[in-house]
Parts: structure tokens; C-alpha cells; sequence
């Protein structure tokens, strides 16, 4: 099996540590795929089908207010958003922690950090055509009447 996943945003791989899964990457894996990844691509393959709302995967949550961010993000459904705010007064967090965790996501798609938005704006995104790519991702899961 290859361990690239081409999905409509680009390709993107994953990779494992100590079976959980530690980063998904917009760029072709240069490795075989572990189980683990296999299952992760698989999973990854049936979100962009319009097969899987949700994941079921180890994945490293990090630690802090950075597992709280994560573990907040995961809960939010296909084709809703939160914003920032929501998100902190959620964990108890300042609106800029949960930014900057959102910004060090290191699984982007499997913890949707894309469905996060700034209360005036779209906030930022890790993917190649940052914004647009979190826009497009957006529409994808029917979450674009929320940005007009």
C-alpha cells in the first residue's frame, strides 16, 4: 500500500510513534505505511467520500492546554464550527492559548482544528493555501453557509 493519500487539498501522509499517530503531513509519505497509517489513510480515504464523519484512531492528544484544545476540537461535529472564544471559555483558556494550540495541531483533518474560527474572522491554517484550504474544507463538510 502507498503511503500517500491524494486527497482534493493535496497529498498528505501520517506518521506513528509508539502506536499513535503524531502528524498528519501535506506531503507524500516516503515510507511504507504501518498498520496503524494504513488505517489512518483508510479513515482519511473515507472522510473525503463523504463516508466518515468522525475518527477512531490513536492520535497523540499532547499535553496541557494543548490536549484540552485537541480533545475540544475533536468534538466539534461535521459541519458546525466553534470559535476561539467558545473554545476557551469551554477549557478556561485565553482566547490566544487556544489560537496558538490550534496552530500547532499537528494532525489537522483528524483533530479539525479547520472548524475553528475568530469571532470577526477565519483565523489561519497549516495546509498549503492556508485560508482557502480551511474555507474549502469548510464547504466540503456543508459548513460554508456559516461563512457568508
Amino acid at each position: 500500500m502507498d503511503a500517500t493519500l491524494h486527497t482534493p487539498f493535496g497529498p498528505v501522509s501520517l506518521r506513528e510513534r509508539d502506536g499513535v499517530l503524531i502528524a498528519l503531513d501535506w506531503a507524500p509519505g516516503r515510507v511504507a505505511p504501518s498498520p496503524l497509517v494504513a488505517e489512518g489513510l483508510h479513515q482519511l480515504a473515507e472522510y473525503f467520500d463523504g463516508k466518515r464523519a468522525a475518527f477512531d484512531l490513536p492520535l497523540d492528544w499532547g499535553q496541557g492546554i494543548h490536549a484540552q484544545v485537541r480533545h475540544a476540537m475533536a468534538a466539534i461535529p461535521l459541519g458546525e464550527t466553534r470559535t476561539y472564544g467558545e473554545i476557551a471559555r469551554q477549557i478556561g483558556a485565553p482566547p490566544q492559548a487556544v489560537g496558538q494550540a490550534c496552530g500547532a495541531n499537528p494532525l489537522p483533518i483528524l483533530i479539525p482544528c479547520h472548524r475553528v474560527l475568530g469571532r470577526n474572522t477565519l483565523g489561519g491554517f497549516s495546509a498549503p493555501g492556508g485560508v482557502e484550504t480551511k474555507v474549502a474544507l469548510l464547504r466540503f463538510e456543508g459548513a460554508a453557509g456559516l461563512l457568508i
